[in-house]
């Protein structure tokens, strides 16, 4: 529990306020059956209810699952039933397309009321216990990535590193411009709040509408995906310059690949306040890199942490070398062990040497700072050279009239694979693939160029910044009658 405020439009909730509703939601949750090592999940996009849930679940010994509300009911269902979930609180639209979840659902219009209609909890709290969080599913299921809880010494140290990275203090004013179902934007908003900070919500990001609120409320902390700061870059030069911004002091990156002119271009604007780590739920953070060391070093996500390690293996696990690329293996042992939830055989498959992998490849240089080149699924092997879609994607965001865009690999008869690339126009934008070809000539070798272009009214990317490749992939691999 803190004193800071969460923000959302034009409501606020004290702390105070918080604190009373986590109290009266724990004695309703337990009137439910919720009790320690038992479930709670929520379906709601970012909301000061998110913090009541995973406060009162905490104080009952019991977990918080966040859903994604981009997923189909039968995801949702799916990881209802899969963590054991015993109540589910959302918002009403996206409750009902579940019908009857089988458990009890409490939607948001009646909160309030059900809230007020539980005495405060009376009993010590207990331990909260570690945390439960479920993968984006961008590659297939959701996994419910379930974490032991953290004797106190070990929670001290990681609040200490996080609060080296965060700049944690009270006071702070932070922005969630990302949705709170996401392990990386709902721990920087849990750090916000233990520190003592405040939280302005954003609903979904807009680019303009951010740096509004980061004038109006001094905010000088966010969580972001780097596609935000792309749309940043995208507004016009006048809009960019009528915004007091001088508030900022960290910006934290982390998700996705960021390409290297698309971070200098924000160090010039927002100054050195941005800060990059790599890892994953599983991993945890195994890697942090500030503007300045970025400049030195263009492209890298940083040196390993202390208590973190990071190695490169090929696909015979042989450990590389600097310079060698290949997937990257890595773990934080300050963390608590991880299992997926009823699932442990599954961690045998991403597990090598006590080491875990999310499938990035990668390599580190002479001086061990790591450098990313795309996801081990996502490589195009066409006439058996290794393409990497990140860098075109770096090259092809950068084209006049491209708003988003993604890179796969679709079947071609005589190399294998070839370079596909999906494109979502700017508003009004009349790009084609006479243009982007002409764009990318000069920039990226020839043999990177996509040979199949296709324009979307919208990719299907998360606000995490995360793409769902897989949908843009498959029927082409299905048409194919093969898989990749």
């Amino acid at each position: 529990m803190t004193d800071g405020w969460v923000r959302l439009d034009d409501s606020i909730v004290d702390g105070a306020e918080m604190a009373e509703s986590a109290a009266r939601a724990a004695t309703g949750f337990a009137g439910l059956g919720v009790g320690p090592g038992d479930a709670v999940a929520w379906l709601l996009y970012n909301d000061a209810a998110a913090f009541t849930v995973t406060d009162a679940a905490g104080m009952l010994g019991a977990y918080a699952v966040p859903v994604n509300w981009h997923l189909a009911p039968d995801e949702v269902r799916y990881i209802l039933a899969d963590s054991g979930a015993k109540a589910l609180i959302g918002h009403p639209h996206l409750l009902a397309p579940l019908g009857d979840p089988g458990i009890p659902a409490i939607p948001l219009s009646e909160w309030p009321d059900w809230l007020a209609a539980n005495a405060p909890w009376a009993e010590a709290p207990l331990d909260p216990p570690g945390s439960m969080m479920y993968t984006s599913g961008t590659t297939g299921l959701p996994k419910g990535v379930r974490r032991q809880p953290a004797t106190q010494a070990q929670r001290d140290t990681v609040a200490a590193f996080l609060a080296e990275i965060y700049g944690l203090h009270p006071g702070m004013v932070s922005a969630v411009t990302a949705p709170l179902y996401h392990a990386a934007p709902n721990n920087h908003a849990m750090m916000t709040r233990l520190a003592g900070g405040h939280l302005v919500l954003m609903g979904r990001f807009d680019a303009e509408r951010f740096l509004a609120l980061v004038e109006e409320h001094r905010i000088g902390y966010a969580f972001m995906a780097p596609i935000m700061f792309v749309r940043l870059l995208k507004l016009p030069e006048a809009v960019r310059a009528c915004y007091d911004l001088s508030s900022l002091r960290r910006i934290i990156h982390a998700g996705a690949p960021c390409a290297p002119d698309v971070k200098r271009a924000m160090i010039e604007w927002w100054g050195p306040v941005l800060v990059e780590y790599y890892g994953s739920t599983e991993t945890g953070m195994v890697t942090w890199c500030d503007s300045e060391e970025w400049l030195r070093r263009p492209g890298t996500v940083g040196p390993a942490m202390p208590n973190a390690e990071i190695v490169i293996f090929d696909e015979d696990k042989r450990r590389l070398g600097p310079g060698e690329t290949g997937e990257i293996y890595c773990l934080h042992r300050d963390l608590m062990p991880f299992t997926y939830h009823n699932d442990p055989e599954k961690r045998a498959g991403v597990e090598h040497a006590g080491l875990v992998t999310n499938g990035d490849m990668g390599y580190l240089d002479e001086a061990g700072y790591l450098f990313l080149n795309d996801r081990r699924r996502d490589m195009i092997i066409s006439g058996g050279v290794n393409i990497y879609p990140a860098e075109i994607e770096a090259a092809l965001i950068e084209c006049p009239g491209v708003r988003d865009c993604a890179v796969f690999g679709v079947p071609d008869e005589e190399y294998g694979e070839r370079v596909a690339a999906a494109i979502e126009r700017e508003p009004g934008s009349d790009t084609d693939e006479a243009a982007v070809g002409a764009f990318l000539t000069g920039r990226i070798a020839g043999y990177k160029h996509p040979r199949l272009v296709v324009f979307h009214d919208s990719l299907p990317r998360e606000d995490t910044g995360k793409i769902f490749k897989r949908k843009l992939r498959e029927p082409y691999w299905e048409a194919a009658g093969r898989r990749i």
